[in-house]
């Protein structure tokens, strides 16, 4: 089946908003034509069996016997409708139209009857009827043909995916919260399954796959797909979460019409009512919101970081409330295979992230702590830099990770950068932000490179040999260590200084405090080079004046803090005989891991500046996988006299069109 084929039958069922315009908003058109194309659809899968079903059922009557088994038999599908009725006979009847549909929806088994409930599908028929729109409604999708032999199922995927593209569109949403290109897909699950060609291929071989942030359900069908294609004996399970109920929804049915089992798709938010708990498996792959808050569910969250540590999911770290994506990626670490001491087992992950989580948050952070975990546990396989206006809801730069814990000899301690962002050709015609698409020779392109990445990065020949670098785990980790410069300080009684020392809470409690700033105030000495002369000068003009010179530290400090001046050719200031620092000259520095800070120090600060040194017990260490800097290739500016020549032809030009309008 073509893409204009089911951009026809999109089409279609999208035709059906004409009816709906006035009495419904544009953005509730998909609580409308959605639930009717599923249950359209789930109509043309069971048309050949209706008949038998419903003798079955009738059958059953009254034996007191469940006959769901039965009916699941007779049906063909892990689903079933016991009723004689469909759209086309229920259009034709207005008058009872709605009562019906009620009927024929309650003829479905729990599992179908339930997908349809996320829909709040009584709700609609309601509205319909009352607005003397149900049986119009029906009437139109009674002629859109969703057979199975007509549309296969990984083509009414593109179908549904299409209409919610268009939904968003009109109710100005994030289309992409709900489903990745195709092609992009394609390109990810090749990429996830590649090593493991040879083990898929084995006879009886049975694979687990989740995506915890599912939408319709695209990326577990091009799981299932690929797996069957390599081989055909295959068992594929695919599980699920999605928190969108039109997605869930359309996912769950999805899987009933494959033969699937509809339970594995869970519904609700995988970090707070995780619906595979304890759960592992073989693949996991995901296309998570980009830059989405986990404000809702952040004392779920805080609460098993606190509480179950490194037992729990979220045990290596928490990224900044505004962007969720790492928390994804623990989610799905969580749920790897262990290998065992033969080497079978473990799991593989693909997700796709924008560039944030890459270098987002200094070391010490969130972000910086759950990448250190990553690498430090030898996961990351590698990254892929695709290029940027792929997806329909942004035009910004992603990338893949790749992620595995049972990575071959030769992958072990090292990870594959790739860089793919010119490996694209231009569409027709542009999908909301959508402007660029994987052709399939760029995805065969890309999974080749990839594959070989070790050999490609050894041979200066290769013409993509430039694309493709390759780095050890700690080559992304540094020290951040902090340079400390000494405080140097003048004293001084000036105004300014007066004013400090009036404000200073400490000063103000004293009792004799109006004396002492009047002494200092009468000083014909105010400046002095070392803390000792001016402390000299300041009691003796206390004593002159009649007063106690006060004792304490606190005093001692703000007096300090009040009048001395900084100064680069002041005096040291000194705590237990070592040099203060001066936090307004602090300083921080990134040390690449394995390097001594000391060494460091005196090449690169020490020239400059001679009296620094490094805290070591403020030394913390960050990770952070800068992929754009890593590919950045200098690109000369144009010579002067070309830019100037541009600059000249451009005033003629403009001079010339100047003429045209006065002349």
């Amino acid at each position: 089946m073509n893409s204009s084929k089911h951009t026809e039958l999109a089409n279609h069922a999208w035709s059906v908003a004409d009816l709906l315009r006035g009495d419904y908003k544009q953005s509730d058109y998909g609580k409308v034509i959605l639930p009717f194309t599923v249950l359209r659809r789930l109509e043309c899968v069971l048309e050949p069996t209706r008949d038998k079903v419903a003798e079955i059922a009738e059958q059953h009557k009254d034996s007191g016997i469940d006959p769901d088994r039965f009916l699941r038999r007779a049906a063909g599908h892990s689903f079933y409708n016991r009723s004689r009725l469909t759209l086309k006979k229920i259009a034709a009847d207005p008058q009872n139209a709605a009562k019906n549909l009620q009927v024929y929806v309650g003829a479905f088994s729990d599992n179908a009857r339930g997908v349809l409930e996320r829909f709040d599908f009584a709700q609609q028929i309601k509205k319909l009827d009352d607005a003397d729109l149900l049986y119009k409604v029906m009437g139109r999708f009674t002629d859109l043909d969703l057979r199975p032999e007509v549309v296969p199922n990984h083509n009414m995927g593109y179908i549904f995916e299409e209409l919610i593209r268009r939904f968003s569109e009109q109710s100005n949403e994030t289309a992409g919260e709900h489903f990745t290109p195709r092609e992009v897909i394609q390109l990810m699950v090749r990429l996830l399954v590649a090593p493991d060609g040879d083990a898929l291929q084995l006879p009886g071989a049975v694979r687990t796959v989740l995506d915890p942030a599912c939408g319709t359900g695209g990326m577990l069908s091009a799981m299932d797909d690929l797996i069957t294609e390599l081989n055909p004996d295959a068992t594929v399970e695919v599980y699920g979460q999605e928190l969108n109920p039109e997605s869930w929804a359309i996912c769950r049915s999805d899987l009933m019409i494959k033969g699937q089992d509809p339970e594995n798709i869970a519904f609700g938010n995988s970090f707070s009512d995780d619906g595979h708990a304890r759960k592992t498996f073989d693949y996991m792959l995901a296309n998570p919101p980009f830059g989405v808050e986990w404000k809702k569910v952040k004392e779920a969250v805080e609460d098993e970081h606190k509480s179950l540590g490194d037992a729990g999911r979220f045990g290596a770290g928490l990224p900044r409330i505004n962007d969720g994506s790492l928390l994804f990626l623990q989610h799905m670490i969580s749920k790897m295979k262990p290998v065992d001491v033969n080497g079978g087992g473990g799991s593989r992950i693909a997700i796709v992230f924008n560039g944030s989580p890459l270098f987002t948050g200094a070391a010490g952070s969130g972000e910086s702590e759950i990448r250190r975990w990553i690498l430090e546990n030898d996961w990351l396989e590698g990254i892929v830099a695709l290029p940027d206006q792929l997806f329909y809801n942004t035009g910004i730069s992603t990338y893949f990770w790749i992620l595995t814990n049972r990575k071959s000899p030769d992958h072990k301690g090292k990870v594959v950068l790739l860089d793919a962002r010119d490996q694209w050709e231009k569409m027709r015609k542009s999908l909301g932000d959508k402007r660029k698409a994987l052709g399939k020779e760029h995805i065969r392109t890309v999974v080749e490179l990839y594959g070989e990445a070790l050999l490609v990065v050894k041979d200066p020949e290769h013409p993509l040999h430039g694309k493709v670098k390759v780095f050890d785990n700690e080559d992304f980790g540094y020290q951040r260590i902090t340079v400390e410069r000494p405080l140097k300080l003048r004293f001084e009684i000036t105004e300014e200084t007066l004013a400090a020392l009036e404000a200073s809470k400490v000063i103000q409690k004293l009792p004799q405090a109006e004396v002492l700033l009047e002494a200092f105030r009468s000083m014909q000495v105010t400046s002095w080079g070392t803390k000792q002369e001016a402390w000299i000068a300041l009691k003796d003009a206390v004593v002159e004046a009649g007063a106690t010179w006060p004792s304490g530290a606190p005093y001692n400090k703000a007096l300090r803090d009040a009048i001395g001046v900084r100064d680069p050719e002041g005096e040291v200031q000194l705590i237990k005989g070592q040099p203060e620092p001066d936090s307004e000259l602090r300083d921080y520095e990134n040390v690449p891991l394995g390097e001594d800070v000391e060494e460091y120090l005196k090449r690169e600060v020490h020239p400059h500046v001679p009296d620094a040194w490094i805290d070591h017990s403020k030394t913390k260490i960050g990770y952070e996988v800068p992929v754009t800097r890593h590919f950045y290739v200098y690109e000369p500016p144009r010579p002067l006299a070309a830019i100037d020549s541009d600059l000249k032809a451009l005033e003629a030009e403009i001079q010339a069109l100047l003429g045209e309008v006065t002349g």
